[in-house]
């Protein structure tokens, strides 16, 4: 998705029955997150860690209800 920057965000697939793909970029610290029903969200503020922690979370849909969607105001893009 674009970005104020006009830079397009490459986003990885993920094995998730809710998530359907992640995109990080470190610069702005923002997470970009595509649900499964179409909807992207970015989140702010993300430092590396939680991304890297998301990425290799055995059950993404539990990280991102648990970890990225209760702990940061998404933005729908």
């Amino acid at each position: 998705m674009e970005r104020e920057t006009g830079e397009v965000m490459e986003r990885k697939r993920v094995n998730s029955s809710k998530v359907r793909s992640v995109g990080y970029d470190e610069k702005s610290q923002t997470l970009e997150v595509e649900l499964s029903n179409g909807q992207v969200y970015q989140y702010v503020k993300v430092y590396p860690e939680v991304y890297r922690q998301f990425m290799a979370a055995p059950n993404p849909t539990s990280f991102y209800d648990d970890k990225i969607a209760e702990d940061y105001t998404g933005r729908r893009v």
